[in-house]
């Protein structure tokens, strides 16, 4: 949608130095109207719509996303058909089925659910997940060859296998078929495994290429399950919605667009996800602390993270076992050691990113870098990737974050900010042989590196992208869906623009900004977040937070305005506290009035 070039609030260079425009310029003012008087949506609802581009024909289908309306047709996807027929022959056979997941949530979403539709048909199923550290991502030919001998006759990949050609080739030479259901980027088709299903693929032409693994997933067993209802050689079938939690975790923690299937699949599966049935999720929400209904926040920081820590740097099977698991005792048990391993996560992470923080320095790295490449001997390999994302935000550029071992290999991950396809520059380094492999997305990459190629592969990155980068931050601009006041930040709006969501990448958060409100009350709370009080001129008050503000560009703003008027822009939130719902404002950024 065309923006229009007059700057919000007159807002040309924000504490972030951003330019505020307001999201809709005047076809999309005029669409907004529309909505609101066809539809009787409220102005504040039909202008969040707008901005995102929703036409009249969607927004039945964006306010009330359903599965059956925006499920794809499976067919759509190459080798769907072949792979969901293997797996209708090892159910009906009751062959011995190995699945091998990733160790991120997305793989342990996936992974359970594959577990959970093929154990109720009383299949003897086994879940292996890889050591992140020992193992690196995906199958690797060892291991392959030993869930062969182990009795496998199907193995089956989640969330991994597209970019693995010689480990599944490895299980065929055994005699073991292989099914690939992976949503990763691919530069070259293989055909080592009996199908391989993957949006993703060069060849497909589905259109579904945003979906994560565990969507790809519920979409094979549901065609799955059809093709074995046709047979009616069962008196049972599982209820697969039931599944649509894991679901929903998993696109949500991949960060993966929410549209289309996506948003149906997480407003449904949060739905489902509320009724606890999920053994796992209810004891994993409980150590968590949430108080709550669940809701998207909860998934990515709260749920995600305590999963994540089993592969980061302790047992990479806890997730997936977690959310297979049937008793709540056992439920109880690994979600408690998943809560000790995340603590353990968030100290080791403290303590890496303070040393990456002082490499820089030694670096003379500014506060404008057009690309951040940090190595350092004796970091955990699996904090990394966090470490990359903390950096990237503090410094808002692409950022790398390496661990390097005594042999002098090395293995990092990297993040991105918008502009930016990693993905692809990771798999150019590796044309080159600055990276010995590596491989992602447009947001997120991994890497393995020799100690000796750092350097270099440091100067070509700088090369690439500081231009690019510089370009992006001249011209950054923050997109302000509307104006609201302190009293006018109710429970009741928050209510209202939630029908818009649910919010994450390419839906992002409504933004609203406070217009000449009064800060006060401005406090270090937590981790390096900044908790405060706004009010306007009636003197009425908004709590509000700034999460990890300490020592950035906005938090310094906020404390050097202290007791003034600013505009404050910001995500409208609800904060639970002894049983009430209240509403605060999620601080992005601020401005000095004109």
């Amino acid at each position: 949608m065309k923006q229009t070039k007059q700057n919000f609030l007159g807002v040309a260079h924000s504490a972030l130095g951003q330019t505020w425009i307001d999201s809709l310029d005047r076809e999309g003012l005029n669409n907004a109207r529309t909505l609101s008087q066809k539809f009787g949506l409220a102005e504040p609802l039909a202008r969040v719509l707008a901005a995102r581009s929703v036409s009249e024909d969607e927004v039945i289908n964006y306010l009330d996303p359903t599965l059956k309306a925006l499920t794809p047709d499976p067919t759509t996807f190459v080798d769907m058909e072949k792979a969901s027929q293997r797996i209708v022959k090892a159910i009906n056979r009751k062959e011995k089925v190995a699945i091998f997941g990733d160790y991120d949530v997305d793989g342990a979403c996936s992974s359970a659910i594959l577990f959970r539709f093929l154990t109720f048909f009383g299949l003897d199923v086994t879940i292996y997940i890889p050591d992140r550290i020992v193992e690196g991502y995906g199958p690797n030919p060892q291991a392959m060859k030993m869930l062969a001998d182990d009795g496998a006759s199907l193995i089956i990949t989640t969330d991994c296998g597209a970019n693995s050609p010689e480990a599944i080739k490895a299980a065929r030479e055994k005699g073991v078929d292989v099914v690939v259901l992976d949503h990763h980027q691919m530069s070259e088709i293989h055909r080592e495994a009996y199908a391989l299903v993957n949006p993703n693929r060069p060849d497909d032409l589905s259109g579904q290429g945003h979906l994560c693994a565990a969507g790809l997933v519920f979409i094979a067993v549901a065609w799955t399950l059809k093709h074995l209802k046709q047979q009616g050689r069962y008196k049972e079938y599982p209820d697969i919605l039931c599944y649509l939690d894991l679901v929903a975790l998993a696109t949500v923690c991949d960060v993966v667009p929410l549209r289309g299937i996506n948003r149906a699949f997480v407003v449904k599966g949060l739905q489902v996800a509320r009724m606890m049935s999920n053994p796992g999720i209810a004891a994993l929400s409980r150590v968590a602390r949430i108080g709550e209904p669940l809701n998207v926040f909860h998934f990515g920081f709260l749920l995600g993270p305590r999963i994540n820590a089993g592969g980061r740097i302790g047992d990479q099977a806890l997730g997936a076992r977690l959310l297979t698991t049937k008793t709540e005792g056992d439920a109880n048990s690994i979600a408690e050691e998943l809560n000790v391993l995340n603590q353990e996560r968030q100290d080791i992470e403290a303590r890496q990113l303070l040393e990456a923080e002082g490499d820089l320095q030694s670096m003379k790295i500014d506060q404008n870098p057009g690309v951040i490449v940090v190595a350092h001997e004796g970091w955990h390999p699996g904090i990394v990737g966090i470490l990359a994302a903390r950096l990237k935000e503090k410094f808002r550029c692409p950022t790398f974050a390496i661990a390097i071992k005594e042999d002098g290999s090395a293995t990092g991950s990297g993040r991105s900010i918008n502009g930016i396809n990693l993905g692809e520059l990771v798999r150019e380094a590796v044309e080159l042989g600055l990276l010995e492999k590596g491989g992602g997305h447009a947001m997120a990459a991994g890497i393995t590196v020799s100690k000796s190629k750092i350097q270099e592969f440091r100067t070509w990155l700088e090369h690439k992208l500081s231009a690019r980068v510089n370009d992006i931050h001249a011209h950054e601009t923050l997109l302000i869906d509307g104006v609201i006041s302190a009293s006018g930040a109710t429970k009741e709006l928050y209510e209202m623009i939630e029908k818009a969501g649910p919010f994450g990448a390419e839906n992002p958060l409504p933004v609203f900004v406070l217009p000449s409100h009064r800060l006060s009350d401005v406090r270090e709370v937590g981790n390096g977040h900044l908790l405060m009080s706004i009010s306007n001129v009636e003197g009425k008050k908004l709590k509000a937070i700034a999460f990890r503000a300490v020592g950035t560009e906005l938090g310094d703003f906020l404390m050097a305005h202290l007791g003034k008027n600013i505009h404050i822009a910001g995500n409208l939130s609800l904060n639970y506290w002894n049983g009430q719902a209240l509403p605060q404002l999620r601080v992005i950024d601020a401005a000095e009035p004109n």
